[in-house]
């Protein structure tokens, strides 16, 4: 558990995910489903599928935590494997997303923190953003600042919402120690 606070969010905790968090996860990330680019998926899903996604990220022994404000679940983040050929075995790929009307608050750079913090940990020596959307400036400078390097643009790579969408790599070295 880590608790953060700032003037922007004096309350806020991030800690492991548990069992109870996945109706409010599965709300969070329906609204990047069905209003943003963020993701290239295109139907939500369930509650129960985000529980057996986060139980395929705990087997591979990979970090999942959430960001609660308030007692209320207000973000999440999880790291899952880049490419799932073993050589990638050391390359993760981290996921953030943060509830609709919380941006800004500081919440996406506690859980980037935190996750960064649990895969320098472990065996994993470089982390990769793949971030929908060439215009989601949000991501990617909380990615910059937390030591991201921008290293390419997949461009018009996906269709949602009636659009050809890019996205952007980036990538960090984590702790080799």
């Amino acid at each position: 558990m880590t608790d953060i606070a700032s003037d922007d969010c004096p309350r806020l905790l991030v800690r492991d995910a548990a069992s109870g968090d996945f109706d409010a996860i599965a709300r969070i990330y329906s609204h990047y489903v069905e209003h943003a680019l963020a993701t290239f998926e295109e139907t939500a899903p369930s509650a129960d599928d985000m529980r057996a996604r986060h139980a395929a990220i705990a087997a591979a022994g990979l970090p999942y935590v959430v960001a609660e404000l308030d007692g209320v679940v207000a973000g999440y983040a999880y790291a899952s494997a880049y490419r799932p050929r073993s050589a990638y075995r050391h390359t993760i790929e981290d996921s953030v997303y943060v509830a609709d009307g919380h941006g800004g608050r500081g919440i996406g750079f506690a859980l980037l923190t935190a996750l960064i913090d649990r895969c320098e940990r472990g065996p994993w020596r470089q982390m990769i953003a793949v971030i929908g959307n060439s215009g989601n400036a949000g991501s990617i400078a909380l990615h910059a600042r937390l030591g991201f390097e921008h290293v390419g643009v997949l461009r018009r790579v996906g269709f949602k919402h009636g659009r050809w969408v890019d996205t952007v790599l980036m990538q960090r070295a984590l702790d080799a120690s």
